[in-house]
């Protein structure tokens, strides 16, 4: 239900423009190729304890293939490192088709649709902002929230659902920064850990390294446990 409701959105029209435009000019590596073209919804293990929550789907990644962090560089190294963390049952993702499969993870993004230059506005980011509350509603068994850089920390940050909505004191975003969530209804403790974004900047300037991700994924094992 969800993931119907989020793929028929229309609701951001500089988005709609964008994720159509990028579509229907690929380059030439992704040339004939049928882009998905819509708004992802997220994907993954429903009973999953970690929940990483990416930006945006990327113009030649996710809105090309139908599935976040698929097809791009963002998603190699991310599902790379799932795969050493044993979340995933394969190191590459590079179509919808491909026989991935996530197991205690779910993958989401605060912003269903490719934006231009990468760059989500607050009030796309506000527009999307139920997607992301229902997701974390279902995901009932969910105890660590991984914000993949600081946009989508904030994102989960004014969620009642992902921090503790508007009015409680944000701490500054920051690579390891662990902060302890209430509970939701009938559920356990929870836990919202921040990471560097897995973007191809950060990752070619040493920013984020593959060994400082690892580490964050040993430790959400330890606080899903």
């Amino acid at each position: 239900m969800i993931g119907r409701e989020v793929s028929n959105c229309s609701r951001c029209p500089r988005l709609v423009a964008w994720r159509e435009e990028a579509a229907s000019k690929p380059p030439a590596s992704h040339a004939g190729e049928a882009y998905w073209a819509r708004p992802l919804p997220g994907f993954g293990d429903p009973d999953a304890r970690l929940v990483l929550v990416g930006l945006a789907p990327a113009a030649h990644g996710g809105n090309r293939t139908g599935r976040m962090f698929t097809g791009d560089r963002s998603g190699d190294f991310l599902f790379a490192a799932l795969h050493r963390a044993g979340y995933a049952n394969q190191a590459l993702s590079r179509s919808i088709d491909d026989g991935l499969e996530l197991d205690g993870a779910y993958v989401t993004a605060a912003v269903r649709c490719a934006p231009p230059d990468n760059k989500p506005t607050p009030a796309e980011r506000e527009t999307c902002a139920g997607f992301l509350a229902a997701e974390l509603q279902a995901l009932t068994r969910a105890r660590v929230l991984l914000a993949l850089g600081a946009f989508a920390y904030e994102a989960l940050w004014r969620l009642p659902e992902g921090g503790g909505g508007p009015g409680r004191p944000r701490p500054r975003f920051a690579h390891g920064l662990e902060l302890p969530l209430a509970p939701l209804a009938g559920a356990e403790r929870r836990t919202l850990v921040c990471s560097y974004h897995p973007s191809q900047r950060n990752v070619f300037t040493g920013l984020l390294r593959a060994e400082m991700f690892d580490e964050l994924l040993v430790r959400a094992r330890e606080l899903g446990a």
